[in-house]
């Protein structure tokens, strides 16, 4: 029963963490991802479509993303889903593919950019967190109903505090190394 709850504790927290990680590849630094541009979403014949659904994504050069339409009629829609978004980035179409410029960060969109990842991260650490006392209510609860003694709740309790401590810990390498790319000039 209590290994049940553990571990569900672990998976749940791993899956934040892979959120976190997910997320993070859309926030946008001075080299060119596609992640950037793969959440949005092409108005393709009426129907809300994901963008890598419509078109190929690339980014052959450190500054540039190249998106190719399955469809050249779709290209417009996309060039017009890149200009709605918050993204800040100028598509120029050269009637066949579509090519983005990566343009440079300045020092202040940079600190910006880390103050939002921080708080992605804080977001993220609050989620392992409501994990752990998820777990331990439900530990709790197997205690009340005399499931497990009170010697297991407390070594269960500490399992699962130790996972959020090292979860939380990952968290934090990660947005050390985000921010280090995002500081880099």
């Amino acid at each position: 029963m209590q290994g049940e709850v553990i571990e569900l504790a672990r998976s749940e927290m791993e899956k934040t963490v892979e959120a976190f990680r997910h997320e993070l590849t859309r926030v946008r630094t001075g080299r060119a991802s596609t992640g950037l541009v793969e959440g949005l979403h092409v108005n393709y014949y009426g129907a809300k479509t994901p963008i890598r659904q419509v078109a190929s994504l690339a980014a052959p050069e450190p500054r540039l993303i190249v998106i190719t339409p399955y469809d050249k009629t779709a290209l417009h829609e996309i060039e017009k889903a890149i200009q709605s978004s918050d993204l800040g980035l100028t598509p120029q179409n050269d009637g066949k593919i579509i090519r983005i410029p990566i343009p440079e960060l300045t020092q202040e969109r940079r600190k910006e950019l880390a103050k939002h990842v921080k708080k992605i991260a804080e977001d993220h650490r609050v989620g392992v967190r409501n994990h752990r006392r998820d777990a331990n209510d439900m530990l709790k609860d197997l205690h009340k109903d005399k499931k497990i003694t009170e010697d297991d709740l407390r070594g269960a309790e500490a399992k699962v505090q130790q996972f959020t401590t090292d979860f939380i810990e990952k968290l934090d390498k990660i947005l050390a190394a985000k921010e280090a790319e995002i500081m880099e000039v």
